[in-house]
């Protein structure tokens, strides 16, 4: 492992994942890879529920990981590869909670709704992946990360800029970059070293992007049922 994106989900770590596979550092590990593989899932259940996990296995094959889960287990991985860089992807915690409400906690938001019990067990025994994948964001994510408390914005707000003042007060300056992706290449190449690229820096998963992409996780994650 070179990298390791330790900033949360709706803080440009799609486009991280795009920069740092483009600059040598992929594969990266991302939220998607395990959509594509859903036998990943049960890593990160057991990391949440306080089971041992061969992180080496886990990330056999990647040379780099952002986004969540693994942004929701970044001291364990910062501990495991003490020679990989780490980059904390920052944004406004305001405009990150408004994106993020409309994209990463949204099926959180809905889970409050009284019928949501009913539907996860019936969504559970049709398609066990899916199942599996919303236990995971619940565990891993939304109780591990905002003990469940996503509805509450001051509180996922605090959790926010917590998550950034700790990283900065734990990881040694020298190995950290605090990185807004609207910078572009130059702060990020400098940080690894590399040459800056001669081809604009990656933008994507906006809003509308992540719908068209949720829409076809789900597909995918239904399409191995009982």
């Amino acid at each position: 492992m070179k990298a390791i994106g330790v900033g949360f989900g709706r803080t440009g770590t799609t486009s991280l994942k795009a920069a740092l596979e483009l600059l040598g550092y992929g594969p990266c590990y991302h939220m998607s890879d395990i959509v594509e593989e859903p036998a990943r899932i049960g890593t990160w259940i057991d990391a949440a529920e306080g089971r041992p996990v061969d992180w080496d296995h886990a990330f056999r094959g990647f040379a780099s990981a952002v986004d969540f889960p693994a942004a929701a287990f970044w001291r364990e991985l910062v501990a495991r590869y003490p020679d990989a860089k780490v980059i904390l992807t920052v944004r406004d915690p305001d405009s990150w909670y408004e994106s993020a409400t409309r994209t990463i906690f949204r099926k959180a938001l809905r889970a409050r709704r009284p019928t949501a019990r009913i539907g996860f067990a019936l969504v559970s025994r049709i398609a066990p992946d899916l199942g599996a994948f919303v236990k995971m964001t619940d565990v891993a994510i939304m109780r591990r990360v905002f003990d469940g408390r996503v509805a509450d914005r001051e509180h996922a707000i605090a959790v926010f800029r917590r998550h950034i003042e700790e990283v900065q007060a734990e990881v040694p300056a020298e190995r950290l970059l605090v990185y807004n992706v609207s910078e572009g290449w130059e702060p990020l190449c400098a940080f690894l070293g590399t040459p800056v690229p001669e081809e604009p820096f990656p933008r994507g998963n906006d809003t509308r992007t992540f719908d068209v992409e949720e829409k076809e996780r789900v597909r995918r994650l239904m399409s191995r049922r009982r």
